[in-house]
């Protein structure tokens, strides 16, 4: 959906010009039986200084895109092969680009593309390579989600931070809730985007139902956490509270949030964004330098 004007705003950017604090990303396994759910074999995929962050796995092929920053600040796409382990750049632009995300024809990387001016668009580039299509461009997009192939979810600023539901053929934007945390994420096997809001002093997560637009309550949200969160296929989801993890189960148990151990050796600093592979079996972590 090209907008025909641009929104700029410097000051509530959440991506502003200053320096990201260093960040790496660590790749685990996923264990998962039955009830059971333990991480183990953590390895630093980044190991450099600087900023890297914002995993996101491809659904069919073994990579993992990421967002790097050189000593500029400069942010580009990369990907990394957690079977060959070879990194490779995907973008190289004069603009910023944040939260790598495979669309669901599977021929594009979505992201967030800051500009120099401040404005923050949503675009796509081919994953053959190629110039990015503009997406929306009249609205300051933090964080996405695809819906399906025709809607996203997507958290605008200012704040208060806002869910809207954009869809691209028929050109229209929804405010759904106020209010809400970044972490936006499809729930495996719905058409339903997941996300944590404020409400009062507690903060919840609730499901937005693609096809009618309904919100649910899921459940209360970890207390003291960032609220970051990623869904293993089985309809477990793993949120962050400080350097440990907890899970909380859609389809049976009972919906109270278990810690999951670390069978090695646990991150010494906190976790701050989740990523989950397609099959479950790796999990991503991003933790300060």
């Amino acid at each position: 959906m090209l907008r025909s004007f641009v929104v700029v705003l410097l000051i509530n950017s959440q991506f502003a010009a200053v320096a990201q604090p260093g960040t790496e990303i660590l790749l685990f396994d996923l264990k998962v039986e039955h009830d059971s759910i333990w991480v183990e074999s953590g390895r630093n995929i980044t190991n450099r200084q600087g900023y890297d962050n914002q995993p996101f796995f491809h659904p069919d092929e073994p990579l993992l895109f990421f967002v790097s920053a050189d000593h500029r600040g400069q942010t580009d796409i990369f990907n990394h092969n957690y079977k060959t382990g070879l990194q490779t750049q995907v973008t190289r632009t004069a603009d910023k680009e944040y939260s790598p995300t495979v669309t669901p024809d599977r021929q594009h990387i979505s992201c967030i593309i800051q500009r120099e001016n401040g404005a923050q668009d949503l675009g796509r580039y081919p994953v053959a390579g190629g110039e990015a299509e503009i997406l929306i461009n009249d609205l300051i997009v933090g964080y996405h989600a695809w819906i399906d192939q025709d809607q996203l979810a997507l958290f605008v600023l200012p704040q208060p931070f806002r869910l809207y539901v954009s869809n691209l053929t028929k050109r229209t934007d929804t405010v759904r809730a106020e209010d809400i945390g970044r972490s936006l994420n499809r729930i495996p096997g719905t058409n339903a985007i997941s996300f944590v809001q404020k409400m009062g002093d507690n903060a919840m997560v609730k499901e937005l139902s693609g096809q009618t637009g309904k919100i649910s309550v899921l459940t209360k949200s970890i207390s003291t956490a960032e609220h970051d969160m990623a869904w293993t296929p089985d309809g477990k989801m793993i949120m962050s509270e400080g350097n440990k993890l907890f899970y909380w189960s859609r389809n049976g148990g009972d919906h109270r949030w278990t810690e999951i151990p670390f069978a090695t050796d646990r991150p010494s600093q906190s976790i701050s964004r989740i990523a989950i592979s397609p099959n479950g079996r790796l999990i991503a972590l991003v933790i300060n330098e």
